[in-house]
């Protein structure tokens, strides 16, 4: 497929080599570029919005018949309203597309370009979703899939690792913090997208969300393109030589074992024991992360009840105040999306003080604390504390995604970080998958057991803490690559005439030093204007739990 990628577009405008900085561009312009992508891929953890209009799309069916229909007969029915578990389906399909192909197409990336690459992105993330908008129209569950699915997914992978490589190398002297900023939109994307996607339904569907999704999908699914598109081309990649001006790397760095000046082929890289390390720690603190993602707030339901809305008693709730408990546990989502998109800065940017190895070991350490502590505060009916342990645990799941990158780089360098970052994100599909399957299994298990819903999280955060003390040793166990691993000369000038590298590096001295000025300005408000908005709803929806 990448013969194929390659082929309709090769050179002209989305040519790698014309993107090269020229000396008017300043590195500052990158990472909103790199959130422009982010933030519309972003939308995956925000289309739970979909899937409960989506089941009501047929008035009148038969109950009865549709109830005995099996998966392989709902996917090309139109006498039938979905089921909630055959649409969710969607997610875990472009969580899995993203990881298969960022590991597929990673390596043709790093020669492509951030521009090609985030184009491509574009049409297939835009153009799967309004495929699947069509889906939802004709009703046809398959059609839906293939969308938002798998061409959907194929978007997502090669629009989440798109930006990283390129801004990791413009800036060497911030590493974390570069991706951290890219990595920060894909945490937030759902509190922009959300809001939008309800207040589009509601307008379409004349106040029926089902009879407007469809439309709502098509039109979003624009709108990501244009958005995405803009980020593809704003997108620059420094010449070879380049560094930022008056910055050497510290005198001390060459001592840190930890970080690497040297550089690690795609093909070797991961073929190492440090490679399958970090897609050990990255599949565990995902699958842990996902546990809380997807429990929240049925947990926060189930173990403090009527407490939520100032009740002491658990039990006999009238219909209306399980609406007001139900409305509360709510805005825990909100604060969920919130902390696990600023957490990607905040801890990315930490580890560029202490270290890649420190900052997982933190997560590991801190993680495994706060998963045994839910428990307890659950019995002694402590939500404000409960609420609080959640937030940071999912600040550190987002954190766990935005270091990453910048450790696979101080371990294989950043000649091909990309390419490598997509084969490690293998772990987040797989963890993606495994994840909400062992919770639900384990939840399922102790009801079916006659284990009190106030209670059957407790071995689950026990299990889940578990797998965080193995992730914890699997990152203590991470050491530097053997010399023996690393590209010779002859290797790393052909892997750079690949990447066009050497286009403009006579002049790298030179390059990227222009002025912030107005069209800094402007980007990064259009950027922060709308994630701005985001926050602000999250934060009202989280009010109602205080």
């Amino acid at each position: 497929m990448s013969e194929v990628m390659n082929a309709p577009l090769q050179g002209g405008l989305l040519a790698r080599e014309r993107t090269v900085a020229g000396p008017n561009f300043n590195r500052w312009l990158a990472p909103p570029a790199a959130l422009a992508i982010h933030l519309c891929i972003g939308m995956a953890y925000g289309f739970s919005v979909f899937w409960l209009p989506m089941t009501k799309l047929l008035a009148g069916t038969d109950d009865a018949t549709c109830k005995a229909q099996g998966l392989l007969a709902m996917m090309s029915t139109t006498s039938c309203n979905w089921s909630v578990p055959a649409v969710t389906h969607t997610f875990e399909m472009f969580i899995a597309v993203l990881g298969i192909a960022a590991a597929l197409w990673g390596g043709w990336l790093e020669h492509a370009g951030p521009r090609k690459a985030g184009f491509i992105a574009a049409i297939c993330w835009g153009g799967g979703m309004a495929l699947g908008g069509v889906g939802v129209q004709t009703h046809q569950l398959w059609l839906l899939w293939l969308g938002c699915g798998v061409v959907g997914g194929v978007g997502q992978g090669l629009g989440y690792i798109s930006p990283v490589s390129t801004l990791i190398k413009w800036f060497p002297d911030r590493r974390g913090m570069a991706t951290g900023f890219a990595i920060m939109g894909y945490g937030g994307g759902a509190m922009i997208g959300a809001p939008i996607a309800v207040a589009l339904m509601k307008h379409f569907g004349g106040g029926n969300a089902s009879a407007g999704v469809a439309s709502t999908l098509i039109v979003m699914g624009l709108i990501y393109f244009l958005v995405m598109s803009a980020g593809a081309f704003g997108m620059r990649v420094p010449p070879a030589g380049w560094k930022p001006a008056g910055w050497e790397p510290p005198a001390d760095e060459a001592a840190n074992a930890m970080i690497t000046r040297r550089h690690v082929h795609l093909d070797v890289a991961w073929k190492t024991p440090q490679f399958w390390l970090i897609w050990g720690v990255l599949c565990l603190n995902v699958t842990a992360g996902i546990g809380v993602i997807s429990m929240a707030s049925p947990m926060l339901q189930d173990v403090f009840g009527g407490h939520l809305i100032g009740l002491d008693s658990l039990t006999a709730l009238s219909t209306a105040q399980k609406a007001a408990v139900a409305a509360s546990a709510a805005g825990l989502v909100g604060l969920i999306s919130l902390f696990n998109s600023l957490g990607r800065l905040f801890w990315a940017s930490i580890s560029d003080h202490i270290g890649r190895k420190a900052t997982y070991s933190t997560f590991f350490i801190l993680g495994i604390a706060l998963y045994v502590s839910l428990p307890s505060l659950g019995h002694l009916g402590l939500a404000g504390m409960f609420v609080i342990a959640v937030c940071l645990i999912l600040s550190m799941y987002g954190g766990g995604f935005s270091t990453v990158p910048a450790y696979l780089a101080d371990i294989f360098g950043t000649q091909m970080v990309g390419a490598i970052h997509g084969r490690l994100l293998t772990a987040w599909s797989v963890a993606g998958i495994v994840g909400p399957l062992l919770i639900a299994a384990l939840r399922q298990a102790q009801i079916n057991a006659g284990v009190a819903h106030n209670l059957v999280y407790d071995r689950t955060l026990y299990i889940l803490a578990l797998l965080l003390a193995v992730g914890l040793v699997l990152n203590l166990m991470v050491r530097p690559v053997h010399e023996k691993h690393n590209m010779d000369e002859e290797q790393l000038a052909r892997e750079r005439s690949l990447q066009h590298e050497q286009h403009g590096a006579a002049h790298a001295e030179h390059a990227a030093r222009g002025a912030f000025g107005s069209v800094g300005v402007l980007a990064w408000a259009a950027i922060g204007i709308p994630f701005l908005i985001g926050v602000v709803i999250a934060l009202q929806k989280a009010a109602a739990l205080f």
